[in-house]
């Protein structure tokens, strides 16, 4: 086959060019990440010889060797893992197969710390073109007869051909060093990047020596971090461990490594990052903790290890009570795995609360980046929801009140309860500032009623599942009626009857309600005097047996409703502009304006909801005429 020259993807070709111009801020990274990939080869070759084990050959041991010319300028790094084919090459090198890409890159380009950006990507390849002109990648695959040769200087194009020079089997990559970066074939300097970064690489990392009388040296210890002992390993081995396992340049914002033993022996090492990886919320998002049996690798994309609102979590998990040769199939069905499973939600919900306690400061930290995927686990998982509802954190109109921090606790709410007061109240919407401003949380404020604003699309699902907590009903403010007459009865001690209830109508509020809803008529499921307005005329809410209004929306959104409930229009008799359309029942010649009031009330509520309106020409033509008949009057 002759040599192809292919394009590499646009989201690629503007990766390298950000990768070539100083992404990281240090260089040396690009090191750790080579190595670190051929590590994983060897983990793939070793699991796929369980059952294939012609593929090994005459060659069962995995190494990693490097190799320095400083005449050519060129580091090679070698490993004897699984190798490529030229679709994987195409793969692998040429494509970044993940949804979100474009947006990704984007982000990149706009933002100064693109190191941690490109870590919670993952590609660590492309890394290679900071110290490197030119990248040649000569591989063959265990079990196949063809061996490949990819090459490129990362300007936007690669060749591939086929190569018979190339490794009996894994890969063979070859970085044409530029000028200025010749420290990297020097050996003490490559001794000190590998200790640094790579100690924890269970596969020898061999370099060769340039000269024919003096051995090759191994430059790490060549054991799984894992099974060490944990007063033997220090901070940075750890966090380097977690770079390597998780493919991030961020750091671990808590670690759990321990041992299981009892009915079922395994091994846990695992790592909640300190920022989310971007593509958290995406549905192909693979899990991030590897399996082991017996220190061998199995697989990366273990959904059984841990339910998907721990999807954030790094790391490996090693067992001793698998068998070494299980497949796919097996693992989705195995009761042992199920157990673990359930041990290591338990266990990492744990150290959760213990950190909430002790550092809570810290923990709001890990909330903003990682709360919404906890809060999955509310409606997904009902055995651990009691442990999730005290680990969740919401904004609240305490702040606005000058009683609460930024997030509170579902504890601080119920020890904030006013006397009276029966509910968990809240209100879910896209924009926690903006729903703090909600029209509903007028009466609420006034009587000190704290309020949880709900701003997280993840937050409507699991209110429908939650029922309460510690007894406790949780109750939206745009639902049913306000009931804050019981809260104002009990703080006064005395009955407030005509003081703080709904208020009561008048005749001439009477005719007003009465004719809005003969006017607008099916467009509302009701009109009535509110109990929670203070300041605003109107709002509109939902009844009690209906859905909430934002999850509504979002099921609309989604196509999973096909048509919206009619609401109850609620109006605050105290309002100027109320009073003075009730004054206009009756009056000659006023239907008309009361008529053209009566809408524009309607659709003044629909946009302070962020609804569309359903007719805005109308809107304007009514809100025109009114505003003209205003102002000629005064005139």
């Amino acid at each position: 086959m002759k040599q192809e020259e292919l394009k590499f993807e646009a989201e690629v070709s503007r990766l390298l060019d950000i990768v070539a111009h100083s992404l990281y801020s240090e260089k040396e990274i690009f090191l750790r990440e080579l190595v670190s990939n051929a590590s994983d080869a060897c983990d793939r070759l070793r699991y796929a010889a369980l059952t294939q084990p012609d593929l090994l050959a005459d060659d069962s041991g995995f190494s990693i060797r490097l190799k320095t010319d400083p005449a050519a300028r060129t580091l090679t790094i070698v490993d004897n893992g699984i190798g490529m084919n030229r679709q994987d090459l195409i793969d692998n090198l040429g494509t970044i197969a993940r949804s979100g890409t474009a947006a990704f890159v984007e982000q990149l380009e706009s933002k100064a710390e693109g190191a941690n950006l490109i870590g919670q990507f993952g590609v660590g390849f492309y890394s290679a073109y900071m110290v490197a002109q030119k990248v040649e990648v000569s591989t063959r695959k265990a079990g196949e007869a063809e061996g490949w040769r990819w090459a490129s200087d990362g300007q936007g194009a690669f060749t591939i051909a086929e190569d018979p020079e190339a490794p009996a089997r894994g890969t063979r990559i070859v970085l044409h060093l530029r000028e200025g970066d010749e420290e990297y074939l020097d050996a003490m300097r490559i001794r000190q990047v590998v200790s640094t970064y790579s100690d924890h690489i269970a596969v020898p990392v061999v370099l060769e020596s340039r000269k024919e009388d003096e051995p090759d040296e191994t430059l790490n210890a060549a054991s799984a971090l894992w099974t060490r002992p944990k007063s033997e390993i220090t901070e940075e081995q750890y966090k380097e461990f977690y770079h390597h396992v998780g493919h991030t340049f961020d750091e671990p914002w808590l670690r759990l490594h321990f041992k299981a033993e009892g009915m079922l022996e395994y091994t846990g090492l695992l790592f909640i990052p300190s920022s989310k990886p971007f593509d958290l919320f995406h549905p192909d998002r693979k899990t991030g903790i590897k399996l082991y049996v017996k220190r061998v690798f199995i697989t990366d994309d273990c959904s059984e290890l841990v339910p998907s609102y721990l999807r954030f979590l790094r790391g490996i998990v090693d067992t001793e009570d698998l068998p070494l040769n299980i497949s796919r199939e097996l693992l989705q069905n195995n009761p042992r795995l199920a157990k673990i499973r359930t041990a290591l939600s338990k266990r990492v919900l744990s150290e959760l609360k213990k950190k909430a306690e002790k550092a809570p400061e810290d923990y709001v930290k890990f909330w903003e980046a990682f709360g919404p995927v906890l809060k999955e686990g509310l409606y997904e998982d009902s055995n651990q929801r009691d442990t999730l509802l005290s680990l969740a954190r919401f904004r609240s109109t305490a702040k606005e009140q000058g009683a609460g921090d930024d997030l509170v606790s579902l504890a601080d709410y119920v020890a904030r309860m006013k006397p009276g007061q029966e509910a968990i109240y809240t209100i879910t919407g896209d924009n926690p500032e903006v729903l703090a401003k909600s029209p509903q949380l007028e009466g609420f404020a006034a009587k000190g009623i704290e309020v949880l604003l709900l701003s997280d699309p993840v937050d409507d699902f699991w209110l429908t599942s939650v029922p309460d907590y510690e007894g406790k009903p949780f109750k939206s403010v745009t639902r049913g009626a306000a009931d804050l007459e019981k809260v104002a009865k009990a703080e006064s001690d005395k009955d407030s009857e005509g003081e703080e209830t709904a208020k009561e109508a008048s005749p001439a509020l009477d005719a007003l309600i009465a004719f809005v809803k003969l006017t607008l008529k099916d467009q509302v499921k009701d009109v009535r005097v509110s109990a929670r307005l203070t300041s605003s005329p109107v709002c509109l809410v939902a009844d009690e047996g209906d859905l909430d209004m934002h999850l509504e929306r979002l099921l609309k959104q989604q196509r999973q409703l096909d048509q919206s409930s009619a609401r109850i229009l609620e109006i605050n008799p105290d309002h100027g502009l109320i009073t003075a359309l009730a004054g206009q029942i009756g009056q000659e010649g006023a239907g008309g304006v009361v008529e053209d009031a009566a809408w524009l009330l309607l659709d003044q509520a629909r946009i302070i909801e962020g609804e569309a309106l359903p007719d805005p020409a109308a809107f304007s033509r009514r809100l025109s005429a009114l505003v003209e008949k205003g102002l000629m009057s005064g005139s």
